[in-house]
């Protein structure tokens, strides 16, 4: 019989030959998710030893991972802007890039007015939505996607985090069923990566999260184009457009946002120095203040 620490470096050495990062720490919270029990409370049961059924409750989450799916995915949940979120094949995995950008509208709005009315396109799991309800507790949070189990996922999320009065969710395919008002922020991660791009993503992404979240044409910018050219038509005068985007597309999407008439663009790099957000409006803001 082997104690809970021999299972969890045997798991270590196993998921490594797989080419799975951070393979101690995925050991221990797949083990630590099957035993139901967190990370530190492992490490008061290292010399336990493990009975047989608590093994066949571990060993297939060890092979779900080692055949590279999402460590999200096979835990069913992850943690974004202070939520817990339930997420599988349905939607996207939430980033930490993505976090970051609310992270950075929390700041652009602090010590001035907040958005009262906000668009979240292609809401996926409902992460930027729900995360925004929170960040700005009298706004109305409209999230909308073009996929139904996308869409289905969302409103779990919702019901799960208590937010369910507070977002509404409904199938529109961009702005296509997105009644023309006035909101003070539209945001969006959109696709934007091309077949090429994907292809050369970790297995984890490429192999099992929805294509059709990830890859766009026209070089990546068809839906940001959409996104862009549509938006001053459902922004109040001084509203913001946030994007998540790719790291190369910064130059080509500040012409598309002239074209579509805003009178101010600027990029912002992520935690990692790339270029991966652009915010625009048709008056101007200080996007420095971001920084």
């Amino acid at each position: 019989m082997h104690t809970l620490l021999e299972i969890i470096k045997r798991t270590t050495e196993f998921l490594v030959g797989k080419g799975v990062e951070s393979a101690r720490l995925n050991a221990e919270l797949l083990i630590g998710h099957a035993l139901e029990r967190k990370r530190m409370q492992l490490y008061m049961e290292f010399e336990r030893p493990l009975t047989e059924a608590e093994l066949e409750k571990i060993r297939p989450l060890i092979r779900r991972r080692a055949q590279r799916e999402p460590l999200q995915y096979i835990i069913g949940e992850t943690d974004f802007g202070g939520l817990r979120l339930k997420v599988d094949r349905r939607a996207l995995i939430p980033r930490p890039e993505t976090e970051f950008l609310i992270e950075l509208l929390v700041v652009r709005y602090a010590g001035l007015e907040a958005p009262r009315r906000i668009l979240d396109l292609g809401t996926g799991s409902g992460a930027i939505a729900l995360a925004l309800a929170v960040a700005f507790p009298l706004a109305e949070v409209v999230a909308v996607d073009a996929s139904l189990a996308a869409l289905s996922l969302a409103q779990e999320n919702a019901s799960k985090t208590g937010l369910a009065d507070r977002v509404r969710i409904f199938q529109s395919d961009w702005y296509e069923s997105v009644e023309r008002s006035e909101f003070d922020l539209i945001v969006s991660n959109p696709p934007y990566l091309t077949e090429a791009e994907t292809a050369q993503t970790a297995l984890e992404v490429r192999g099992f999260e929805p294509r059709q979240a990830l890859i766009a044409a026209e070089d990546g910018l068809a839906d940001l184009a959409k996104i862009l050219a549509g938006a001053p038509l459902y922004l109040s005068g001084s509203g913001v457009l946030a994007l998540e985007t790719g790291i190369t597309q910064h130059e080509k999407i500040k012409v598309l946002a002239t074209n579509a008439g805003f009178g101010r663009t600027e990029g912002q790099r992520d935690l990692a120095g790339r270029e991966r957000f652009i915010f625009a409006s048709r008056g101007g803001f200080n996007t420095s203040s971001l920084i």
